[in-house]
């Protein structure tokens, strides 16, 4: 009789938030799956602050967790905040998020990152490598040389390659060698440092942690999102050229009265300096590439292939997405986790799998890129104004009307899964209709809705591609 097809094998290399979650789709389909970390086991080792950028998780990320149903026992850990907090002035202003309830989720990093490990690590067929650093990777053959912490060189196979590496990915990097990859990366001159308003005397939230807490500044901005021990993680994002012009302590403190005084009792003059100058500054920067993948040996997903600036908050649910549309195609070419077909794919199935995640989520990762960093314009600026805040309330105004068809930007972003090309898309197209439309209600209530003037904007309504 002849023997059965070996059991499909996946190393994935990069063990955080993408690969941990990919690990575990990889897993339901009774893969051997292998996952290879650069660093130490997050789970036993102490947290290292200063370069987190806490985490907002939205529709796209909760789906894809729900899709590997690893949801349990994190979602119970969530902040919602269900808008902006603008601190203006002597003011607060709130902005909500959505429109009928909706909120993005604050959570930690680190936590969702243990979680994920923890999921993977319970399927017997996933093992958990540490402290493993790629040195080459020979495609052809599927074979991956590491260097471990004593020097030793080992290498490992696979039927299939997963780069999950981060930013700087290794895999990438080797998979330039052997595909015609277009690649992009671009700095922008901002960073950030990670601050920490502490709790209360009491031991409850200095702020409402119902909202994302922004202080825009114009040119700069600095955020507050809640942590489940009633502290806040503060990000502070500037040009390198102001942080550069702090070199003391006094220039800091002088620098907050001036900036953000509202903020000083709030995090402590103390603990403001101690952070601020302890904390590494962090670089900000886009990456893009294509395609994410070669042949049916090795794919790239998160921010290997599409790192962005944080300000929509969907890094992680871009990365965590990525796994859900990768199972997505999977099935539709090998069948669905659980199947024998699914099981022992071949080579040519894997191959147009990988070719089509590399052709249809492209253009998604791009577009969100480019909105990410759109979006830091906005938060420092854009919310204040007068402008900003007419185009919002006309977007609502048309939403709470046609919930279905007419869709602001931040809810296709964040509380859908229409793809990201799409929501931008449609965002520019409409965007020219929108100013149509305000002329038109700005011209009703001049009139006081008089002589037909509720029927001219009924008209213009109708006839916007918004309402199509």
């Amino acid at each position: 009789m002849p023997e059965s097809k070996k059991e499909f094998s996946v190393a994935v290399i990069g063990g955080g938030l993408v690969g941990s979650l990919a690990a575990v789709y990889f897993a339901t389909r009774g893969w051997s799956v292998t996952v290879y970390e650069l660093r130490e086991d997050i789970r036993t080792v102490k947290q290292a602050s200063g370069r987190s950028i806490n985490l907002a998780l939205s529709q796209r990320g909760i789906s894809a967790l729900e899709g590997a149903g690893v949801g349990n026992g994190l979602f119970e850990t969530l902040i919602p905040m269900k808008g902006r907090m603008l601190h203006v002035g002597s003011g607060l202003t709130s902005q909500n998020y959505g429109y009928f309830g909706e909120a993005i989720n604050s959570v930690d990093r680190k936590l969702v990152n243990q979680h994920l490990l923890n999921m993977a690590e319970k399927h017997k067929n996933v093992s958990l490598k540490f402290q493993y650093e790629v040195l080459s990777i020979d495609f052809e053959k599927k074979v991956i040389n590491f260097k471990k912490p004593d020097g030793t060189v080992v290498k490992a196979t696979a039927d299939l390659i997963v780069g999950t590496d981060g930013a700087f990915s290794r895999v990438r990097r080797e998979l330039m060698r052997v595909t015609r990859m277009n690649f992009m990366q671009e700095y922008i001159d901002h960073a950030y440092v990670e601050l920490n308003m502490p709790p209360s005397a009491t031991g409850e939230y200095q702020m409402d942690p119902s909202h994302l807490h922004i202080w825009p500044r114009q040119s700069f901005m600095m955020i507050a999102l809640p942590n489940i021990d009633k502290s806040f993680t503060v990000t502070l994002f500037m040009p390198w050229s102001n942080f550069d012009a702090i070199k003391t302590p006094e220039q800091l403190v002088a620098f907050f009265e001036a900036k953000f005084p509202d903020s000083i009792p709030l995090i402590g003059k103390e603990l403001l300096i101690k952070d601020y100058f302890k904390n590494p500054k962090g670089s900000l920067m886009t990456i893009k590439c294509k395609p994410y993948h070669y042949k049916s040996n090795c794919v790239i997903l998160g921010d290997a292939a599409h790192a962005m600036v944080p300000f929509y908050g969907q890094g992680m649910n871009c990365g965590f997405e990525d796994c859900l549309v990768f199972d997505e195609i999977l099935t539709k070419h090998i069948g669905k986790r659980g199947t024998p077909s699914s099981e022992r794919p071949t080579a040519e199935q894997i191959g147009k799998a990988l070719d089509e995640y590399s052709s249809t989520r492209n253009p998604d990762a791009e577009a969100i890129c480019d909105l990410a960093l759109n979006n830091y314009i906005e938060m420092r600026s854009s919310v204040t104004k007068l402008s900003y805040k007419m185009r919002k309330n006309l977007e609502g105004f048309l939403h709470r009307i046609f919930p279905q068809s007419v869709i602001p930007l931040y809810t296709m972003v964040s509380f859908t899964r229409i793809p990201y090309s799409k929501a931008l898309s449609t965002h520019r197209a409409r965007s020219s209709w929108y100013d149509f439309i305000g002329l038109g209600l700005g011209a009703a209530v001049v009139f006081g809705l008089r002589n037909g003037g509720a029927k001219y904007v009924h008209g213009l309504i109708k006839v916007c591609p918004a309402h199509k």
